[in-house]
């Protein structure tokens, strides 16, 4: 319909969006760290905000940027006493801006929507950087202080991250780059050396449960998505949406039945990912495949899970996975099925054809470790 609200790179489906989100949980550490900085007068002109996929990074270059953007100009004799946190007052007319993309002092740099194509860009284009132009060419007001939200930086393609490049070599007065990385290996290491890094964390079952329970969710089971979300709220929102743990708790009993697979329930499972309406749920059954052999090869290393994501797990895990030679074929398994999926998904195989094929792997690996 017309009137939908357009696509937005870096909102989370089902999650407000980061700048709707005024309380951050479980990433004091990396606030206290900025704040620190900003508190002793060493506040850097760039900040690389890092960590794992939905723990609160963007909504943590949010607080900051309301935090700079709210400052008083005045350093005199008013200026204010040291402050305790980032928090910014919900009726501050920072944070009402901020909220409507009003805010004449920040810019957001992410992917745009296409309305020729009527999907998001792929990438950050040289033509979104450009914006920043204009940008910097007006004026701030009343002299305040101006923020460059980057989310993500890891989606720049290498023309637009040149500009940025530029943009942190010769930094305008009074302004500050918060970048927001995944995988900040992936940025120009020249664009990481001029910046200051703030490390965001997983989030513990206890944070992760208030999270969810900001955004409205209600868990039962908040440990064992905390576990399988790897501590990412952005994780565990589609993790639930998906019905991800009933998913996982799936694959666990398939997988526990190796080296004799329950081969029926292992194609109405490949079935039932069949159709373009489905490629989410694929996706995530491939993500919690991928997850399994990871938790198998960690396992036979001595290092198993903490905690039981499905019943039983534990026990499974041990029996396949008794020893650094299972633990080595496990781990040789992962990265090779990690190809096929990234393969098939290249070359539209068919899902059913695609998830058969892994679950006869693991089976046939399952037959070998343990009839050696």
């Amino acid at each position: 319909m017309a009137d939908d609200p357009i696509p937005e790179s870096d909102r989370i489906e089902g999650a407000p969006h980061p700048r709707e989100t005024l309380h951050l949980i479980g990433q004091s550490q990396a606030e206290a760290a900025f704040l620190d900085a900003h508190t002793r007068g060493k506040q850097h002109h760039a900040w690389l905000i890092t960590g794992p996929l939905g723990v609160g990074k963007a909504t943590l270059a949010w607080r900051i940027a309301r935090f700079l953007l709210s400052q008083p100009t005045d350093t005199g004799m008013f200026a204010p006493e040291p402050y305790t946190t980032l928090a910014t007052p919900t009726d501050h007319p920072v944070t009402r801006r901020t909220m409507a993309m009003s805010e004449p002092g920040l810019f957001l740099l992410r992917r745009p929507w296409d309305d020729r194509a009527k999907a998001l860009k792929t990438v950050i284009s040289i033509e979104e950087a450009r914006k920043l132009k204009d940008f910097f060419g007006l004026s701030a007001p009343d002299g305040r202080h101006r923020v460059v939200i980057i989310d993500s930086a890891d989606e720049m393609n290498t023309s637009t991250a040149n500009a940025i490049l530029k943009l942190l070599e010769e930094p305008p007065a009074r302004c500050t780059l918060l970048l927001v990385s995944h995988t900040p290996s992936r940025l120009l290491p020249t664009i990481r050396s001029r910046c200051r890094t703030l490390r965001c964390v997983p989030l513990s079952p206890v944070d992760m449960a208030t999270a969810l329970a900001a955004t409205g969710e209600a868990i039962e089971s908040p440990e064992a998505l905390a576990e399988l979300a790897g501590g990412s709220v952005g994780g565990a929102l589609r993790l639930v949406h998906l019905d991800g743990l009933r998913l996982y708790h799936s694959l666990a009993r398939l997988l526990d039945g190796a080296p004799d697979i329950d081969r029926p329930a292992l194609l109405t499972l490949a079935n039932s990912l069949l159709g373009r309406a489905n490629a989410p749920r694929l996706d995530l059954t491939l993500g919690l495949l991928d997850t399994l052999m990871a938790r198998l090869a960690r396992t036979g290393t001595g290092l198993p899970p903490a905690a039981d994501i499905a019943k039983g797990e534990t026990a499974m895990l041990h029996r396949l996975s008794p020893d650094a030679r299972a633990a080595r074929q496990w781990a040789d398994l992962q990265q090779a099925l990690s190809a096929r999926a990234t393969h098939g998904r290249a070359v539209n195989l068919d899902p059913s054809a695609l998830i058969l094929d892994m679950g006869l792997q693991i089976n046939q690996t399952a037959a070998q470790i343990l009839r050696a």
